[in-house]
């Protein structure tokens, strides 16, 4: 028997306003016709955005007609397409995701102003786009996620000065991409993810400084890949798991040491 989904009804197109999607006044007759609109998958009218990005998609040339659209989303998936030179009018447009979609487009020069836009959505935008000094003046934006992109793009000579971000997403960034001479300073860090990000990269001698991590993951990045010397304190880890791991390398790599260990007080 088919089961009761394959019976569901689809639901009626219907547009921005929550009207059936008609084609009686369409003005795209003829692409109807040719296959380049189709209601209910491939529609300009419709309040689906994949449905109105497939319309611009298949033809780029209808966009510039639709750059004074009264809903957003149409002005946004517009100015995608149309003439680099008919968007800058939409550099003030009301809605974060239109001027998000011209700060990817215009020359940044046209653009550089949106790297204070009130919108975080604009922010990471002009984040992936600038560079030099005005990119590194991005890493004291107030909102976490436009710092998350400019410390993935500032040059990692510059990333020292992120290590005392207050989040600790940015920081685990900043672990992953830091110099290694520069990344031990975060092996102290408050949050064991930035530890652990900072435990990945770190050179085997160089964990030993994290036997006594606090928490398990970062104990456990230790057993599995750190200097001998790190070994024998882990083997007597609460931690079953990360013992385990310990004494099975110190095995392979020193079996009397091993021995010793098991013969400790």
């Amino acid at each position: 028997m088919m089961s009761a989904g394959r019976h569901a009804a689809v639901p009626e197109p219907t547009d921005w306003l929550g009207r059936p999607v008609s084609c009686v006044d369409c003005p795209h007759d003829s692409m109807r016709a040719e296959g380049r609109c189709d209601r209910g998958r491939v529609c300009v009218r419709d309040r689906r955005v994949r449905r109105i990005d497939r319309f611009f998609a298949g033809n780029p040339g209808e966009a510039e007609a639709y750059l004074d659209h009264p809903y957003f989303e149409i002005r946004a998936l517009a100015a995608k397409r149309a003439s680099l030179f008919l968007i800058a009018r939409l550099v003030g447009d009301p809605e974060p995701d239109v001027r998000a979609a011209v700060a990817q487009r215009l020359p940044l020069a046209r653009v550089v102003h949106l790297r204070d836009d009130p919108d975080r959505k604009v922010r990471m935008v002009m984040a992936q786009r600038l560079e030099g000094a005005a990119l590194v003046a991005m890493l004291a934006d107030p909102d976490y996620a436009v710092r998350l992109v400019a410390v993935r793009h500032v040059p990692v000579d510059v990333l020292p000065s992120a290590m005392q971000d207050p989040d600790p997403q940015v920081r685990c960034e900043v672990a992953r991409r830091m110099k290694p001479d520069v990344l031990p300073a975060m092996l102290y860090d408050v949050d064991p993810l930035v530890r652990i990000a900072a435990a990945e990269r770190l050179a085997p001698a160089q964990l030993v400084a994290l036997v006594g991590d606090p928490d398990l993951r970062v104990r456990w990045i230790v057993a599995e890949r750190g200097d001998v010397a790190a070994l024998p304190r882990l083997c007597n880890d609460p931690d079953p798991e990360v013992s385990a791991r310990a004494r099975a390398r110190l095995a392979a790599l020193e079996p009397r040491s091993c021995e010793e260990n098991d013969d400790a007080p």
